[in-house]
């Protein structure tokens, strides 16, 4: 599997102009050698593999990564390229230029002057958003346990219960159900404050006649999940209950769509142009979605910006949302996984309209 993956990079360097990949941003890091440190870089040349982390994972890099040649520093690990000659002169080195800082990669020109720096952008997330059976059934298992945090919160959004005492049951939830941890701070947003796209947690009450939307997710084995969830305490009004049927049918209708050869902008379009049919399209402030794995945000973007086409093995976000001010915001997330045919939907958690 990880020898798959570093031939298909390898299979790219002469069309990149490259000789070898430098390899430093850590999600790319796990992908390629299995090593979840948070302190390592990778060198991947046409016939070798070189990782290097520090001494706090001496044993860990050891027991998670197999092919490679390890190196343990005290120093810097940037430095042990210079000391181990693994750089040489006259070599085109590809680099994520997404993610490499401007002083980082003037550090390393001038460590190494006769050597020439390529920024490549996308390369290895290109690789990734094509996620094998094993990378999908580890994102099934966080989505299982959110779906089951969700069902036991329900009891607990009362009136009276702060938001963030919410969100730090279900960070506690998730992990108690074994997750490593969650994917992103959870969102927990009440009354007007649901009209905040990214509502953080805060310390309002809840209170009776209010919607509650719920955007949380968690990570296991270095996979993340992604689901949102809005609910009603007490009755809601009757504007309330139509956004949630525009959220709710323009969602489903994105999902009926959403199969391989698709264009991410046409999926997003698909729910786009029925919440714009229905009136709400200037309370549709964000995109349909994005892929997930080893980073929460990761290709392809749902977006009218994205050039990108669907491919089978992809996963990605569904969430859909309307969010007027004053009155409050409606989104509904799932995780699905690509087919040639369709998408298969991984949350079990019930779309109906939940009145607390």
């Amino acid at each position: 599997m990880i020898f798959s993956r570093l031939q298909k990079l390898r299979a790219q360097f002469d069309l990149l102009g490259i000789d070898a990949f430098l390899v430093t941003f850590q999600p790319h890091v796990r992908y390629l050698s299995g090593f979840s440190g948070s302190s390592g870089i990778g060198l991947l040349t046409k016939r070798s593999t070189y990782l290097i982390t520090d001494g706090r994972y001496a044993q860990q890099i050891r027991h998670e990564v197999k092919g490679w040649k390890v190196f343990v520093t005290d120093q810097s690990l940037f430095d042990v390229l210079r000391r181990q000659n693994l750089l040489r002169h006259g070599w085109r080195i590809g680099f994520d230029g997404n993610t490499v800082t401007y002083n980082r990669l003037k550090e390393l020109k001038k460590s190494f002057p006769r050597v020439k720096f390529h920024p490549k952008v996308d390369c290895i997330e290109q690789l990734a958003a094509i996620k094998d059976q094993h990378e999908i059934a580890k994102i099934k298992k966080a989505v299982a346990i959110t779906d089951r945090v969700f069902l036991e919160i329900l009891d607990l959004i009362k009136p009276g219960v702060r938001e963030l005492d919410i969100a730090a049951e279900i960070s506690y939830r998730q992990r108690k159900h074994g997750a490593e941890a969650d994917a992103f701070e959870t969102i927990v947003a009440s009354g007007e404050r649901s009209a905040f796209p990214h509502g953080r947690a805060s310390a309002k009450k809840l209170s009776m006649g209010e919607i509650v939307t719920l955007d949380f997710g968690c990570v296991v084995e270095g996979y993340h999940s992604d689901m949102t969830r809005t609910l009603a305490l007490g009755r809601p009004t009757a504007e309330v209950k139509k956004i949630y049927k525009v959220v709710l049918d323009a969602q489903q209708r994105a999902i009926d769509s959403a199969r391989s050869g698709i264009k991410t902008k046409e999926l997003d379009a698909v729910a786009r142009c029925y919440i714009k049919e229905q009136g709400y399209e200037k309370y549709y402030r964000h995109s349909l979605g994005h892929g997930i794995g080893l980073q929460l945000h990761e290709p392809p973007r749902l977006s009218v910006l994205s050039k990108a086409t669907l491919e089978s093995g992809n996963v990605v976000t569904i969430e859909p949302g309307v969010y007027i001010p004053n009155i409050g915001g409606v989104r509904i997330e799932d995780d699905v996984v690509i087919t040639n045919g369709s998408c298969l939907v991984l949350n079990q958690s019930s779309k109906e309209f939940i009145i607390l």
